[in-house]
Parts: C-alpha cells; structure tokens; sequence
C-alpha cells in the first residue's frame, strides 16, 4: 500500500500474468463544511463541502475540530430556531448558507470567546452520520461512497480467506476530494487499462435502480461510460446470476470521469449499489451490497 501526495490509498494486488494490470475505486471522503465566519454571538456559519443539502441537516449533531484546541461539539440550526422568539418565521426562512449555524456546546456568546476555544475560519465540521441497521437496511449519511469502500475490502478479504486471487494485477485506489471533482485524477497507474468505479447507484422518481440491486451506470450528466467494458460486466453479471440493473444518472459525476478529464486512457464503467436519499439521510440494503462485492470479485477473477 501507499498514499498518493494528496492523501488518497493505493493498494497493490499483484499477480504473475501477461495480463494487463486493471484499477477499482472508491472514495472515502464525504460531505462536510468548513467555518466560514464566527459571528458576533459566538456562533458559526459554514460553508459547504460538497452538496449537501442545509434541510437535511438542520439540529443534526456536529463536531468542529478546532486548528488550535480540542473538537467541540455542537449542531446546526437555522438563526430563527427558537418558536417563542420568532413564531412563523422560522418555518419561513431559507435553508441557506446565509441563514444555517453552528449553535456550539461551550460557554460562547461572542466571537472572542469562540476565538478563545481555538476556533479559526476553515476549521473543519463534521456532520454525525447517525448509522442504524434494521432487516437488511443500512441508514446513514456518507453512505456515498464509504458503503462502496467496505464493498472493495469485503472482496478483498473474502477473496484472500478462500485462498482466491485475482487473474491479474489489479490496483485499488481510495480517494478523497471525490466529493468536489478531482478525487482519482491522479493515483492511477499509466499502465492500468480498464477501471471500474465502485460508487453509489441513483435512486428516485425515473430511476430503474433500488436499493436491492447493484446497478452499471451508463450515462451520467457528464458523460456516457465505455461500451465495451460495460458489455464485458452485463455478461459476467449474467454468467454468475448477480442481481444487477442499468441506469442513467441526471445530477451525477465520478471518481473515473475525473481521470478521464485528467487525460487517463483507460476502459471504464461504474457500478454500486442503489442508495436512497442521495446527499441527505441514504439509505442501502445488504442485497444491494452484497450483489456489488459479487460482481467485484467475478470481475477479479474473469480473464
């Protein structure tokens, strides 16, 4: 294993063949926000890492880690929370970088004395994930895209117990600044010639994907995926039964696109499981990411 300079992993499977070597990645990083300003009653205001979405979040948890101090909890809340102070208007008032912050679990009631905790514009927070299990559901934030990491370890290891390798080379590549559009521009090998991104599959109002498959994207909003490659997944998903959809994602960019734009010649598709709710409380279910770690693993061990 090693780090890219940037901090993503790069783990190394390496296997005596003539074949050439192919890539997987998942991202680890997830949506988030820094301080924007510590205003005049102490509070703090963000701005946003990644999409996500201010009424998702409103009084979730948070912790700030302070650059110079301990981590601080805390939650985000509009600035018109309190019922008996501002009635109607706080269902009025916009869910918006203006209008959301932090309310901090320390004694602040000014910029001073937030100052004094060792809070500092650009600090990071981190929104609680808030992760429950129930007959096969996973709830969670960040689901995009750790669920997609613990599916590439869980095919790691249930290869590596039951004494399987891949039939190639294969690098895994977990990547962070996914999330803002440069994640796997760099980290992947020149000699890699078919990657497959492993990250989250749409589901809504149009979508064919569901929470109990794992599906092939074949267009996002930026770019239709390769053809060929997709044709070689549909037909090892079929050879060995895996419960698999396609789809066309409208709002939706990639790890791989992002070494596509940054002049990486490589085949490449994208596969995952369906989560619901997609930047605001996901939802995925075990059928969902099993399926996925199959289709992994049969890929691995498909010439």
């Amino acid at each position: 294993m090693s780090r890219t300079r940037k901090g993503g992993l790069v783990a190394k499977w390496a296997v005596d063949s003539e074949l050439p070597p192919v890539a997987l990645t998942a991202h680890a990083d997830t949506l988030g926000a820094v301080v924007k300003e510590i205003k005049s009653n102490g509070r703090l205001k963000l701005s946003k890492i990644g999409g996500i979405q201010w009424p998702s979040v409103e009084t979730e948890g948070v912790w700030v880690f302070a650059s110079k101090g301990e981590k601080i909890r805390g939650s985000v809340l509009i600035d018109t929370a309190s019922g008996h102070v501002y009635g109607a208007a706080g269902a009025e008032t916009p869910r918006s970088d203006a209008h959301m912050e932090v309310r901090l679990d320390a004694r602040t009631t000014s910029e001073k004395e937030t100052r004094a905790l060792g809070i500092n514009v650009g600090d990071c927070v981190a929104f609680d994930p808030r992760v429950e299990v129930t007959n096969g559901f996973i709830r969670s934030r960040f689901l995009d895209d750790k669920a997609c990491v613990a599916n590439l370890v869980a095919a790691i290891k249930s290869m590596a117990e039951s004494g399987q390798s891949p039939v190639r080379t294969v690098y895994f590549l977990i990547s962070n600044y996914e999330e803002v559009g440069h994640g796997a521009a760099t980290g992947i090998p020149s000699d890699v010639v078919e990657l497959v991104t492993v990250d989250m599959a749409v589901v809504g109002n149009g979508q064919e994907s569901d929470e109990f498959h794992v599906t092939l994207c074949i267009k996002d909003s930026y770019s239709p995926y390769h053809e060929g490659l997709n044709k070689k997944l549909r037909a090892i998903a079929e050879k060995h039964e895996i419960p698999y959809k396609t789809d066309v994602y409208p709002f939706y960019g990639s790890d791989g696109e992002a070494f596509w734009r940054a002049g990486g010649d490589v085949a490449l598709s994208l596969i995952g499981p369906g989560i619901d709710a997609s930047h605001n409380y996901e939802r995925a279910h075990m059928d969902g990411l099993n399926a996925t770690t199959n289709w992994i693993m049969a890929y691995l061990l498909e010439k």
